[in-house]
């Protein structure tokens, strides 16, 4: 069933309550990258041009003592939406009280007001102990945070994995929730890869971890046509065919796992062929290594040539692809070609038609450092979240939004 989008809301006088994700990296209050702030405008600016009277609020950090407080304010982020939106955006430091609702009740129409981090909630500055009202989903403080507006937009997809009061609390309790259309775009292109993607169907997974992706893993198994496996993880599943790894990252206990995967997936999953290593950690030229060929010493840390000639093979024709996990050490330039050469295959087939979902995290991180955010179908702004809607889950905080 279709979910309802904000433009199929009447906003004009009316106080619309936007969640937002403005979650940003910050360091010593300035922040470092804007993304998810840019990412929100189109919703934002849609309810000001058409009369709505908008409420932006967001969570920042994690808030579990009161050194939170101070290092998680988020009016820098207020005035950077300023800045972007071009209009002036009131910044009320508060998460309830006589302040915010006189500031609410003030709004005029076409303006905006943004209120403190809805973490301060999670904290009892005066009792000296961690509450969590908001990350539990507290029903009295939904319910008052709902009383401020007349209409709900969740635009937050970072947390639509969790059912908290900023998101399922508020919509319990207003008569109309709909997405916005950033939560939209997560909808159709993840959503879209879950339900009815379009074949050949090929994910490519990397990270260091295979626990970290255990149920994506067995839900693409089920779902997609091929499976390819790079980044860290790629040594267990080596070791686990009986591959020396040398001294590459290895879960251990993971071992049996790896090779029930590997029998289930009857094929699908395609590892690498080669890697390139280095006797340490660091940013120095590697060698490109067969994976037969170990050292007791080497360490894996990207992708090798043949394995992104391999992956190319692989991606050729494919109508959808969804990639989640960067192929190596992207962040040293030694070992970031695996991670770019997955970007400009993405890229070519996004030319050729196909649909390319970037699944958040550190590949999405990677694909902005890198240059690629615009050169794919779509970049999802949740890691956990798109992690669990990639694996079929129901999202509280897309669950939560009315359908059409």
């Amino acid at each position: 069933m279709a979910k309802k989008i904000v433009s199929d809301l009447q906003v004009k006088g009316k106080k619309v309550l936007i969640r937002v994700d403005f979650n940003v990296p910050m360091k010593n209050g300035v922040i470092t990258d804007d993304t998810r702030v840019r990412a929100a405008l189109p919703t934002i600016e849609y309810v000001v041009n058409n009369g709505g009277k908008a409420i932006v609020f967001s969570h920042l950090g994690r808030v579990k003592e009161e050194a939170d407080i101070l290092k998680n304010d988020i009016a820098p982020v207020a005035k950077r939406l300023e800045e972007l939106i071009k209009k002036p955006v009131k910044f009320v430091n508060a998460t309830r009280g006589k302040e915010l609702e006189d500031a609410v009740n003030q709004l005029k129409e076409g303006e905006i007001l943004m209120f403190q981090n809805t973490r301060y909630e999670d904290y009892d500055v005066q009792a000296q102990k961690e509450t969590k009202y908001e990350s539990k989903n507290n029903a009295e403080l939904g319910a008052y945070w709902a009383s401020l507006g007349d209409v709900f937009v969740n635009d937050a997809f970072g947390t639509a994995h969790r059912a908290a009061a900023s998101n399922v609390g508020i919509a319990a309790n207003v008569k109309e929730t709909a997405a916005g259309f950033l939560l939209e775009k997560e909808i159709k292109f993840i959503g879209g890869a879950v339900d009815e993607p379009k074949r050949p169907y090929v994910a490519i997974l990397g990270g260091s971890k295979v626990s970290d992706k255990i149920g994506v893993i067995e839900a693409l198994i089920a779902k997609a046509d091929k499976i390819l496996v790079g980044g860290a993880m790629m040594f267990t599943f080596l070791k686990a065919q009986g591959y020396n790894i040398g001294a590459s990252r290895c879960e251990e206990d993971k071992l049996d796992l790896a090779k029930d995967l590997l029998a289930k997936a009857n094929g699908k999953i395609v590892l690498p062929v080669d890697a390139v290593v280095n006797k340490a950690f660091e940013d120095v030229p590697g060698v490109n290594k067969s994976i037969d060929a170990f050292d007791a010493d080497d360490m894996g840390l990207d992708i090798g040539s043949k394995t992104l000639e391999l992956f190319a093979e692989n991606l050729n024709g494919a109508k959808t692809v969804v990639w989640n996990g960067p192929m190596g050490v992207f962040e040293m330039k030694n070992y970031a070609a695996g991670t770019i050469g997955v970007c400009e295959l993405l890229a070519k087939l996004t030319t050729e038609g196909a649909q390319t979902i970037i699944g958040g995290g550190d590949s999405a991180a990677a694909a902005e450092q890198l240059g690629y955010a615009s050169k794919v179908s779509h970049i999802s702004t949740g890691g956990g979240a798109s992690l669990e809607y990639l694996e079929g889950k129901v999202l509280p905080g897309i669950a939560c939004v009315d359908e059409i």
